[in-house]
C-alpha cells in the first residue's frame, strides 16, 4: 500500500513539475501583449458602431487609436472583418504599411490602394480597395478590428486580401489589439 501511494505521489509530482515548466517555456502569444490596446473616439468596445461609419451613412472609415504597441515594432496592420455575415466572415478592411510611429488612423481615410503616407489599403469582399463600412442584411453583427504591430514593412501587391496579408505577417506578429462594434439594420 506505501509503495503504491509513493508511485501516485512521486507521479503527480513529476506531472505538476512538468506542466510548470511547460508554462514557463510557453511564449507569451502576441495576442496577450499587456497595454496594447486599440479604441476609438467614435465608439467603445462591444457597442454600436455610429450610421455615418456605415453603408447606411456616409461610409465613412471611423478614427482608430492606439496605445503600448511593442517594441520592435515595424509597421502596422488592420483587418476589419464581420464573421456574422449569412455566407462567412465578410472582410470590410485591409490595410498595411501603417507606420511604425503612428499611433491613429484619421476618420475618413480615401478609399485608394496607396496613401500618401505610405499607408496602403487592400481588397475587401466588396472586391475594392480600402473601407466598406458595416452594412448586414438584417439583425446585429459584430465588426472585428484586429490592430497587428509587425517586425516588417510589407511588400505586398495593392488587391492584397485578407488571407494574404495574414500570410505575408505571419512569424512577424510582436502584438495584436482588437476593438468589436456592432451595427444593427
Amino acid at each position: 500500500m506505501r509503495s503504491r501511494f509513493r508511485v501516485t505521489s512521486v507521479a503527480l509530482l513529476l506531472i505538476l513539475v512538468l506542466a510548470a515548466c511547460g508554462r514557463a517555456a510557453t511564449p507569451t502569444a502576441p495576442s496577450q501583449v499587456t497595454g496594447f490596446v486599440l479604441s476609438s473616439p467614435a465608439f467603445e468596445q462591444g457597442k454600436a458602431i455610429p450610421r455615418t461609419y456605415s453603408c447606411s451613412g456616409d461610409d465613412a472609415s471611423p478614427p482608430l487609436q492606439w496605445l503600448g504597441a511593442p517594441a520592435n515594432t515595424k509597421s502596422f496592420a488592420l483587418i476589419m472583418d464581420d464573421p456574422d455575415a449569412p455566407l462567412g466572415t465578410w472582410v470590410h478592411w485591409v490595410v498595411f504599411n501603417i507606420p511604425a510611429d503612428a499611433n491613429s488612423l484619421p476618420e475618413k481615410i480615401v478609399a485608394q490602394a496607396q496613401l500618401p503616407d505610405g499607408i496602403q489599403q487592400g481588397r475587401n469582399s466588396s472586391g475594392k480597395n480600402g473601407y466598406s463600412g458595416p452594412c448586414p442584411p438584417s439583425g446585429t453583427h459584430r465588426y472585428f478590428f484586429r490592430l497587428y504591430a509587425v517586425d516588417i514593412t510589407l511588400d505586398l501587391p495593392a488587391n492584397t486580401g485578407k488571407d494574404q496579408l495574414l500570410k505575408a505577417i505571419e512569424g512577424h506578429i510582436l502584438g495584436q489589439a482588437e476593438l468589436m462594434g456592432t451595427f444593427s439594420r
